[in-house]
């Protein structure tokens, strides 16, 4: 999860540059599936070709509703917040993900409150921690920290973000977007995890996902843009865009992101999101000669508290759920001792197998 995150920073940078170059988001969203779906499919064949559970009516709607969530209305909404604000906005409403997970995954009984619990505290209070740091790290500055300036300055992002970039910030929907597609994104947590219990082929299923995600993702786009122009990948960094985000944006973040889901839930997945600000912010001064402001290294921080106390308490309940099942086990076992209920195989040579 901490590799997604890493690529998603990246995908966040050279995609915010492509933006500033004049791109369509919905076009973007579109060829980004496009090559999702391109990418996968080999592995899906050559992988799962064997394995892969039977496509029922059920699974294929659940494919089919992920797609809109997960895809279409996640991506679409969130490049168009990022349109409409600035990337610290984005960024930081984003993290709002956690607590909606969580919030959302409490009705469906995938995940329980348990605040008279350690481990039911620590999960409740890591995400308030996280969320607060995350608002802190995007909207208060404080004093400069001199840290120096990085030697990797990258010059070409810099000049090609002041002179493309654009002014089109509206302070309600911008964030209003962002809000919305964080909405969908725990609601493709929520059915993944559903589905996961019944199609555990993470390569098929995100490679069915991504297909269909492409075919709404163009309509969409076609609707949006006419000009056959804003189509065209001749710029090398809308090139480069569309194939990153396609191929660790959306192959590689969903095959990983569906196996963690299928093993710890969508609250622990949900809860990396937020080191998505702390690594953008270094990527920020390292590319990009961004400034670090005490805000930024506070939340940071914070962040990293509430993360590490939200896992803590996600490993302790798993923890006490195997100790259950442990002792009801045995206690089942004892019981049918008692009835003489357990079977003793025999070898065919007359040796009692024990």
């Amino acid at each position: 999860m901490t590799l997604v995150q890493l690529g998603y920073a990246g995908m966040n940078i050279i995609s915010k540059l492509a933006l500033d170059s004049g791109m369509n988001p919905f076009v973007m969203v579109a060829y980004r599936q496009i090559f999702a779906t391109i990418i996968l499919a080999p592995f899906a064949y050559f992988f799962e070709r064997k394995t892969m559970p039977k496509l029922t009516k059920p699974i294929l709607f659940q494919l089919f509703l992920c797609s809109i969530l997960g895809a279409t209305l996640n991506q679409c909404l969130y490049f168009l917040g990022l349109k409409y604000s600035t990337p610290t906005i984005a960024c930081a409403l984003n993290n709002l993900l956690p607590a909606i997970t969580f919030l959302m995954a409490i009705p469906f009984r995938m995940e329980t409150v348990g605040i008279k619990r350690n481990a039911g505290q620590a999960k409740v209070l890591g995400t308030i921690i996280c969320v607060g740091g995350a608002m802190l790290m995007s909207f208060y500055k404080g004093s400069l920290i001199n840290i120096g300036q990085s030697s990797i300055h990258w010059r070409y992002a810099e000049t090609m973000r002041e002179r493309n970039s654009s002014n089109e910030e509206n302070t309600f929907l911008g964030p209003l977007f962002v809000a919305a597609s964080c909405i969908a994104w725990a609601g493709w947590f929520i059915l993944q995890t559903k589905m996961s219990t019944k199609f555990a082929s993470p390569y098929s299923s995100t490679a069915i996902m991504c297909f269909m995600a492409s075919i709404e993702c163009v309509l969409i786009g076609v609707i949006e843009e006419h000009n056959i122009q804003a189509w065209s990948l001749g710029s090398n960094i809308r090139l480069i865009a569309s194939i990153y985000s396609g191929a660790i944006g959306s192959a590689l973040a969903f095959v990983v992101m569906s196996w963690c889901i299928s093993r710890r839930g969508p609250l622990y997945v949900s809860m990396f999101n937020p080191l998505l600000l702390v690594i953008v912010a270094v990527l920020g001064w390292a590319l990009l000669d961004e400034k670090i402001y005490v805000g930024s290294a506070v939340g940071s921080a914070l962040i990293v508290i509430g993360l590490y106390a939200v896992l803590w308490g996600k490993e302790k309940e798993m923890n006490q759920v195997l100790i259950f099942d442990d002792e009801k086990s045995l206690e089942d076992g004892m019981d049918h001792e008692e009835r003489g209920d357990i079977e003793i195989p025999v070898i065919p040579n007359g040796n009692i197998h024990n």
